[in-house]
């Protein structure tokens, strides 16, 4: 039994492709499994077998999410990851921020990770939307974090949300904050501290990942500048790591106009089962 208050519903799914090659999609911070579903079901249209996990104390409130640590969060993936692989003979990691960096710090501790996509890394919120109290107040909070006042602190996520897609954006607008089940439409300070956690140990274990690591990230990104993107890049040194910066989204690359190029290009990085049309050249530039 989970020591966190659990959701009313299961909010997690799964695609079976057959039992070659998998993918496990995993959602950001006060996300939840649905938002991974346009990229799911190109993965699944390429050839892979699909799985979105629930992190461990999403899904419900502030209140259940701020029980949990990183480390809970890895837990889920880790749980999720062994499940899906009993039935294939090859899982990779794809996430979104806090996502994709639980997938590498997987990898770091799971030789058998095929490979991890990381979409709009994170390391501090300070894309060009960002430029409020929280940006500049969060990382020098993080020492009080434990308080239960600082860590109960929340912002909302500011329009665009993340969106260029006029219609996406002005869809979250109508419904006054997250339309995704589960998801969450307020950022706690002590979720905050715990991703930048989360950040200090790929900093610590980045240069031990072998497996190959695909990073996407958007040129204007609203909630996190392309430099946390390089920043992944120089940690990563010694795997093979191939970056591409898209030019028609903001930070949430994969559910934005640029959703099915994001697809794509993860499922031509992780070996697609069977062929597909792939992306102009011109729809992504590489860094």
């Amino acid at each position: 039994m989970s020591r966190f208050k659990l959701p009313t519903r299961d909010l997690t799914f799964r695609l079976d492709g057959g039992q070659g090659k998998a993918v496990l999609c995993v959602h950001g911070m006060t996300g939840a499994p649905g938002e991974m579903k346009f990229l799911a079901k190109r993965l699944h249209k390429r050839g892979f077998s699909v799985a979105a996990p629930l992190l461990a104390g999403h899904g419900v409130d502030e209140a259940t999410l701020l029980r949990t640590r990183w480390t809970d969060w890895l837990g889920s993936v880790r749980e999720a990851y062994h499940t899906l692989k009993r039935d294939h003979d090859e899982v990779a990691i794809a996430g979104i921020c806090v996502g994709g960096a639980l997938g590498l710090a997987l990898a770091a501790e799971e030789p058998s990770v095929a490979g991890v996509a990381v979409y709009s890394m994170t390391y501090r919120y300070d894309g060009w939307n960002m430029k409020h109290w929280y940006s500049a107040i969060a990382p020098f909070a993080e020492p009080f974090a434990g308080l239960p006042l600082v860590r109960r602190m929340s912002f909302v996520e500011p329009y665009p949300f993340g969106l260029k897609d006029e219609r996406l954006r002005d869809g979250m607008t109508a419904a006054q904050g997250a339309v995704i089940p589960g998801a969450l439409d307020r950022v706690p300070l002590g979720a905050m501290a715990e991703m930048h956690r989360l950040a200090a140990h790929l900093d610590r274990v980045g240069p031990q990942i072998r497996q190959p690591v695909l990073i996407l990230h958007a040129q204007d990104d609203d909630m996190s500048h392309p430099r946390n993107a390089y920043r992944l890049q120089e940690t990563l040194g010694g795997s093979r790591v191939e970056l591409h910066l898209l030019d028609d989204c903001y930070h949430m690359i994969h559910v934005d106009r640029q959703r099915d190029l994001v697809g794509d290009l993860t499922a031509d990085f992780f070996g697609a089962p069977r062929a597909a049309v792939r992306p102009r050249v011109s729809e992504a530039a590489n860094a």
